[in-house]
Order: C-alpha cells, then structure tokens, then sequence
C-alpha cells in the first residue's frame, strides 16, 4: 500500500503552466516520464480458473419477499431530460435491528398532461420506505419478508426524486437519510425504530439544483460526518430544447446542452446542522455535470478524497490538502479522461482495490459507443487506464451503464464487479419493433479472475441477467445476513428488483461492522485482513458509490477455504490504527474505535 501522498510543490509547478484540453494531459505526462514518476500496473495476482456452481448465481425475488415499487418517470412524449436520469435506492438498518432496510426513490410527473405510462390507479407517487423483517423460524430457517411502513415512518417525499445517501449526521446511533431532486433535496432525521422528521431547514442542506448523487463522509477528521453533493446541468422545463437522433426522430438531449452546475460541500458543524464550505474548500471553482461520486483515500496520505464521475466531460480527482481545502488533481493523476485523451459519459462510479495491491482503483460506467473504464492505482494516486489489458472494456461495448460496486459475488477473496445496464437514446430496432420504452438492456456480472483480467459471466448467472430493463442505480449489501453481496437494482419507469446471492456463502467469510468511537458507522475505515501465508485483504468501510445510492456499511470479506484469519487491522479515518485477533469467521462482528489494540500514536 503506497504511504505518502504526491509531492505538493510538484503539482503546483505543474498547474501554473498547464493549459486546458489534451495538451495538458500530454504535458503533464511527459513531466511524469522525466521525474520517473510513471505510474505502473500492479504485478499479476496467480490465474486462476474461473468457474460457477450448477445452481443461479442470483435470484430475482423482489415481488415475493413483499417490495412491490415500480418507478414512475412521468414522460409525457416530449423527452423532458430528467425521465432518462433517476433514480437510486438506499440500504441502510434505520431501526438497529441488525438487518438492511430499503429506501426506494420515486419520480413525478414533471407538468400537467397524460403520462405515456400512468401509475395504476388511486396510487400516490412518493418514495417508499420497506422495513426488514428477517426472522430465524422454529426448525432454524430464516425467513425473509419486507413490510412497506412508509405512512408509519413520517417520511412524505413526493418531489421528483433521484437519489438518496445514508448516514449518522448527529452522532446518535441512528442512520438518517438525504434525498437528492430535480429540485430541492432533503434531510430526513432518523428519530429511532425507522421514524423520520424533516430536518432540511435545521440542517441547512436543502441544495435547490439538479442533484443526483451525494456521499457522506469525514473530510476533515473531526469525527462527525461532512456531505458532499454533486450537482449535475441547468435544465428546467423553460429551458428544455428539442433533440434529435440520427434518423432525424425526436430523442433525449445530450447533458452537453445543458451548462454544468458547481457541486456543493458541507462541513458539519457536530450538531447536526451544516455549514456550506464549497468556496473555501475549493470545489466551487469547477463544474462538470456531475453523476456518480465516491469518497476514498485515493492516494494512501489517510485522508479521503472524492472522485466525481461527470457526464460527457473530465472527472474530478479532488485531494484533500488536510487544511480543509481540495485540489482537483484528476488530469496530472491520470483519471480525468481516458487513454485516448478523450472525456467520457461518465455514470456509475465506485473505489476498491481489486488486484489485491492494497490501494484503491477506480471503475466506472459509461455510454453505449465507449467503454466502461477501469483506473489502476499505483499507490500514491497515479493511475492509468487499464479497462483493455484486465478485458472490462470489450464486454461493455453497446451498453450504458449506471449503478455498479465492486463486489465479491462469491467470497474467494477476489473482487468482482456488477453493472447495471439502460439506454439513454432511443434503441432503433426496440422502436421499430413498438417497444413502448425501447432503451431497456440487460445487466452484466464480470469474475475476477485473481491475474488481472475479467470474465464476463453473464450468460451463466441466472433468470435474473435475462431480464431487459432500463436499469438506473444498484445498492449492494447482506440483505438477509448470510455472508454474501446481494443487490438491489432499480429500474426507470420499471419495477425494482431484488437479486439474492445464492453461491458466496458456500466459502468462507468475515463479516465486520465499524464503529467510532461515538458509535456510529466509521465511513472511510480501511480494513486489512491477515490470512495465514497469504496478502492481506484490503476493504473499506462506506455506504457511497454506484449511482445514487446507498449500499451497507458493513465489510464483508470473501477468504475462500480459508477457515481462520490471523489478525485485522483497522485504520480509522481519525488516523487512529489498532489491531484486533481471534475474530470469528463466517459470521459479523462489531469493532469499535479505541477497543482494539493500538498499533500507533496518531
């Protein structure tokens, strides 16, 4: 794991003669071939070969198990371009019962008129709020069931919706909620057992824009939890321009019609209120028509970063400078465009360190004539673009992609990855063929293979990767506790879907969840597991990433056949590192901050 950040003097030199465009990537990196500071892939993990069990790898069991949403978008015929965007879901345990709880996101209709495919009649359109009920019977079998308590849980959002985060802003133990809009987003404070007050004008985030994703998260290490909001372009139904495809039919407008709007940053104040810090911290000074979002340590300083996923033009890499301030590094790093200096459709984003290196790489979605992208780290937060060497690019060719994580499907202790799949122009052959809403595709699951690369194991995962929809955001998570990823997709204009792991408990897991030591989740932890004779497995803490939406806490980590781990380091994202020993695999564990043994003095 690399352990020091860039040098700071190095940049600055850099950014005084830098020039906008691909001159300035290719400048900057003919200094870092004369410094030696080339970023390097990692060196290739064994082969191994790739294989899946004769049973599906996930079920669809979404209307069974009682979630019985569908997303409405409100289209009206004039492809207004906020139909194509939303929407996301959150997994977050808003009642403290040990299990995963679902917030669904709703649309509207966006003016008066007759929808092309009105929500059934007498239904209110509002997001919707389903409580886990996951019980052990009698003969030991759990059985799994959500109840809709959305009246109950004071919850009344009934706002053109797009996303959602989750995260403990006042420190007392209970997971509270923020709702992105086309339109003015919201606060909804957790006050126990899943009842919710709206705290949007106390809290002082109720950003008005377009915004899509947002990620909580510690920036400054004060041990409460700041918001960073990404907002995306200046469309309002006044300054909505007719669009037109290559066949000269009307069609959905590219985000470059539209200007970008500033992203926003809020440092909490520890009482639950914020203090909007964009201007100060440095984030208002760019725009990009932001996406996807994701907060990591980027670059192994112990610091988070944020890395936004913008649509249609360069991603920002924002370094913490550790004084409260950001430096958007995204072009010197490698990680604002391509290999070919090209700016892409970026969507779906997420961080984790899939070649087992120990520090964080980059992947994200994009639109159906490029590629989906991988950004391999070397450890200090160069990166190069290796989405053709580890074989993610071709498999995403004729595809747009949106929600996606990192995730080990099957516990081998190798990170895999899922992708959610829907169009955002209209699919020709679906429109000929009277398709009523012809952008649907189907979504795709990729094996790493432990040496680099990745397999597309689509066609052998099950029913559920036969279903073509319009899939938007993905929320990961243990929804029913047995030791493997599951994931919920939502679809646009469609209903949501629940895909439950059948195969990543048949190996060996470590399940653990993060406290500080106020006891609320530890967003940004990195956690190394020990094995006897082996690497260590480097995971993180964090409910962002995908596309507007919130994915579970908890670090579950895949070990194989390993039956035993030997130790368990924690970083803390206050800079505090200790170790703990005699962990018990195959089941969750809590561990919380200053209960460990110390490795350092930070």
């Amino acid at each position: 794991m690399g352990g020091c950040a860039r040098p700071r003097k190095f940049l600055l030199t850099v950014r005084s003669i830098a020039v906008q465009g691909f001159t300035t990537l290719l400048f900057a990196g003919l200094l870092l071939v004369s410094t030696g500071s080339t970023p390097t892939a990692s060196p290739p993990a064994p082969s191994r070969q790739a294989s899946l069990s004769g049973m599906p790898v996930f079920s669809e069991r979404g209307a069974e198990l009682g979630i019985g949403f569908e997303h409405f978008n409100g289209m009206l015929g004039k492809f207004y371009f906020p139909e194509i965007v939303g929407a996301g879901a959150a997994l977050f345990d808003c009642d403290n019962d040990g299990d995963l709880d679902l917030y669904l996101v709703q649309g509207a209709t966006l003016e008066e008129g007759e929808a092309r495919s009105p929500p059934s009649a007498g239904r209110i359109l509002s997001d919707q709020l389903y409580r886990n009920d996951r019980m052990v019977q009698a003969d030991g079998t759990p059985r799994l069931h959500f109840t809709d308590i959305t009246a109950a849980s004071g919850i009344q959002e009934h706002d053109y919706g797009m996303g959602a985060a989750a995260g403990d802003i006042d420190n007392d133990g209970f997971v509270d909620l923020y709702v992105t809009n086309f339109g003015a987003n919201r606060v909804w404070h957790n006050e126990g057992n899943c009842t919710f007050k709206d705290w949007t004008v106390r809290a002082g985030v109720g950003d008005p824009r377009w915004s899509v994703s947002a990620a909580f998260f510690d920036y400054d290490r004060d041990g409460w939890l700041d918001l960073f909001v990404g907002n995306y372009v200046d469309f309002s139904l006044a300054k909505h321009r007719p669009c037109y495809a290559p066949t000269s039919a009307q069609d959905y407008c590219s985000p470059q019609i539209y200007e970008p709007l500033q992203n926003r940053l809020y440092r909490n104040r520890g009482d639950g209120t914020f203090e909007d810090v964009s201007v100060q911290a440095g984030i208002s000074r760019e725009s990009g028509g932001a996406l996807g979002v994701v907060t990591a340590d980027l670059n192994g300083d112990g610091w988070s970063d944020i890395y936004v996923a913008n649509d249609g033009r360069p991603n920002q890499l924002w370094v913490n400078q550790r004084d409260g301030t950001f430096e958007d590094d995204a072009l010197l790093a490698g990680a604002a465009v391509n290999r070919d200096g090209a700016a892409e459709g970026s969507m779906g984003v997420d961080a984790a360190d899939f070649d087992g290196d120990g520090d964080e790489d980059l992947f994200m979605t994009h639109i159906s004539d490029e590629t989906n992208t991988v950004y391999v780290n070397d450890g200090q937060g160069w990166f190069q673009d290796q989405s053709a060497q580890t074989g993610l690019g071709a498999p995403s060719q004729g595809y747009t992609a949106f929600g996606t994580a990192w995730i080990d499907y099957d516990n081998d202790g190798w990170l895999d990855l899922f992708v959610a799949n829907g169009e955002v122009k209209i699919i020709p052959a679906l429109a000929r063929a009277g398709d009523p809403y012809p952008l649907h595709q189907p979504n795709q699951l990729l094996r790493n293979l432990g040496n680099g690369r990745f397999v597309d194991v689509t066609a052998q995962a099950g029913e559920a990767f036969e279903l073509s929809e319009v899939s938007r955001g993905a929320a990961f998570g243990d929804i029913d506790n047995d030791g493997d990823v599951d994931i919920v997709v939502t679809n646009n204009n469609g209903p949501s879907r629940l895909m439950l792991n059948n195969v990543g408990n048949q190996s060996h897991w470590l399940g653990l969840r993060l406290l500080t030591s106020a006891g609320r989740d530890a967003a940004g932890a990195r956690v190394a597991v020990y094995r006897p004779s082996q690497p260590p497995l480097w995971r993180r803490t964090r409910t962002d990433g995908s596309y507007a939406s919130a994915n579970d806490p908890r670090v579950l980590v895949g070990l194989g056949n390993d039956t035993e781990v030997a130790s368990v380091q924690i970083h803390w994202p206050s800079g505090r590192i200790e170790q703990w020993q005699g962990l018990p695999v195959d089941r969750y564990s809590n561990l919380r901050e200053g209960e460990g043994q110390l490795l350092n003095s930070d």
